[in-house]
Order: C-alpha cells, then structure tokens, then sequence
C-alpha cells in the first residue's frame, strides 16, 4: 500500500531526538507552557520572521484568539474564501462576527483578491486570505486593500508552514499570522497545536493572556479567557521537528516536480505554482474530470487518497444560514467537485511516486 501520509517514518527518522525531547519534559515536569514552549515559540518566530510567536493548543484557537486581539466582534464581518477547512469560519463565527465569502482565484486555489472589494461593506472589519495546500495567497494587493481601507489582515497559514511570498515567510506578512501543528502539517505536532506570530507587541500580549484564563499573572484575570495552552511535550517536539523542516519542504517540492513530470500531457491538471510564490506541497492536489472514479481506481491499487475539500463552505448543511446556494460561487464549486489529493510526504520514494502516477494515467486520467 502507498500511505498517502506516514507519520511513522517520519518519526522513526527522528526516533533518537524525539525521545530525548519527551523524555525531558517529563523529567522536569513542565506539562503545560514552560520552557521547551518558549523555546520553540523564540524558535518558530525566528524562522518566520516574526517579532512574536505565541503557542496555542489548536489552529481554530489560532485563529479564534488573532481575531479577538484585533477587536474583531458581534456586528463585525470578515471576508474569507469560501474553498477552505471549516474552522476558518468557525473561527470568524466564534467571536459574534459574520463570514462573508468570496470565490476562489482557480489556478492557485486561493481567495480572488479581484472580487474583495466588492464585499466590503461599512461593517468589514478583517480580512482572512487562506494559504491552502502551502501555497499563499496574493498578498500585495490584499495588504494594499487593508490599507485603504482600514482593516486588519490574518492569515490562514495553517497549511503553509515555510512557504513564502515575495520571499517573506507566510505568517509574517499580515498583521497576524495562524498555524495550525495538527500531526499531519508539514510540520506537525504528536497531539494537537497551534501558534499565531504577530510583530504587534499589544497582540501578542493579549493572546498571550487570552490562551491562559486571561490572566497576566496567576490569579491575575486581567481578560476573560480561555484554556488554549500548548502543551510542553507538543513545544519540545515541535522544537525538533522544525529544525529538520526545510529538508522536509525541499523533499516535497522535489516531488511535486516529480509528479508534474510524470503527469505532463495526463488527463489530470497539475498544481501551478505562482510566480510570487514558494509552494510547500502540504497537498499535491489535481483535477479530474472523473475524480470519483479516479479515486476508486487508484484505492482499488492500494494507493490512498483524499479530497481536500469536497464541498465548499457556502454549500455545508452547518452554514446554511449563511444564505448561500449552488452558483454562488462557480469557482469554488468546481474545484470542489473536481481536486484529488495524491500521496505526498517527505519519506516518499521515486518508485511510490512513479506507481502512483502510472496509475493515474493508466486509469483514464
């Protein structure tokens, strides 16, 4: 069977470094924050760019503490793409605000930026640009926006860890920036994680506060918080992990070149990586015209795939009240009904990559 993630190998690449990690944290007891998450948050902040790095348990909580440090609130609205995880909106919704969508731009996957203006009302308050597979969005234009017209900029880059635009590094870019370390991201944690990466000191200050009670010191509840705190086993694996990242990033655009080569001239579109940008390949997902069967076929040889995403926001029985209807958003509903995420992970050998991809052309694709 070709895996479309092995979480395994990995590990067992690392088994030595890993351990030794665990195993100091349990030695000092630090279960929760501490030092091997200060470290790494000094660490991730350094490799992203960013002035501030500061660890939560989840991406959603990520995302969620980035808009309430930016006063983001109940009568608020924040445009996003409609083509994205869930928790991008659960997120917005979370805080009181509404999610506004927009279509999605269909080379790169990623928000329109020639449709935000138009959703812009006198109650937008943020924008969220959604970096999905690893490749980001459009920033100039995005941040040009922002700037006329006052809003805050957040990004999605929970499946963009090391990718970049114009040379900065996702998450640095915007006012504030949200990962998500859910074991299978690029850079994954054994558990759950997140980190949102800010240059504003009140930011980070407030999410600081936010992710534990609220309080700036023990029992000092300065704000009405939360329990989002990252775990110290999470921060010291993670600390590892990212040291070993841009070998892993480097491996999976070697794949994706790979890939392309192998299906030049298929049935099946490609990915198209952006002149702006430093693709990271968290997916590897093309189109096809028969997706279903393609992906039947493919199991039917042992190969595993998945869909990411099958039905866009607007279309989910869960935001029905958001009032939208197939045709919305064209764009968006088609990639929906067409992406097909093949295996893609550093351990990933030549020969995977070549059976996969035989398969995909000898199936009709």
């Amino acid at each position: 069977m070709i895996p479309f993630v092995d979480l395994k190998a990995q590990y067992h690449s690392i088994k030595t470094e890993i351990d030794e990690a665990v195993i100091r944290v349990l030695e000092s007891s630090q279960f929760v924050l501490g030092k091997e998450v200060a470290a790494f948050e000094e660490d991730f902040a350094g490799y992203c760019g960013s002035k501030y790095a500061l660890g939560v348990n989840s991406g959603t909580s990520a995302l969620h503490l980035a808009l309430l440090a930016a006063g983001v609130g109940p009568g608020d609205e924040v445009i996003t793409t409609t083509f994205t995880f869930v928790a991008t909106v659960a997120a917005i919704e979370y805080v009181g605000a509404k999610p506004v969508l927009v279509d999605i731009e269909p080379a790169s996957f990623n928000l329109d930026v020639a449709r935000i203006e138009a959703a812009i009302t006198p109650r937008t308050r943020a924008i969220i640009p959604v970096h999905l597979y690893g490749q980001p969005a459009d920033m100039d234009p995005i941040l040009e926006l922002a700037r006329r017209r006052n809003l805050i900029v957040i990004e999605d880059a929970a499946q963009a860890h090391g990718a970049t635009y114009k040379g900065r590094r996702a998450g640095s870019i915007g006012h504030l920036g949200c990962f998500s370390f859910y074991p299978g991201k690029n850079l994954g944690a054994y558990g759950e994680g997140g980190l949102v990466t800010t240059d504003n000191p009140e930011y980070a200050r407030t999410i600081r506060m936010l992710r534990d009670w609220g309080a700036e010191r023990k029992y000092q509840h300065v704000l009405k918080g939360y329990n989002y705190r990252l775990e110290g086993i999470q921060g010291a694996i993670l600390r590892v992990k990212l040291r070993y990242l841009e070998a892993w990033t480097e491996a999976r655009r070697a794949h994706a070149r790979r890939y392309n080569e192998l299906l030049e001239s298929s049935a099946v579109q490609t990915p198209e990586e952006m002149p702006y940008a430093r693709h990271v390949y968290h997916v590897y997902a093309v189109r096809a015209a028969r997706r279903e069967a393609l992906q039947q076929a493919l199991s039917a040889q042992s190969i595993q795939t998945n869909i990411h995403y099958p039905i866009p926001i607007h279309l989910l029985p869960a935001h029905a009240d958001l009032g939208h209807r197939r045709g919305d958003f064209p764009q968006a509903e088609a990639a929906a009904d067409q992406v097909l995420s093949l295996p893609m992970f550093p351990e990933l050998t030549d020969e995977q990559i070549a059976t996969v991809a035989a398969a995909v052309r000898s199936n009709g694709a």
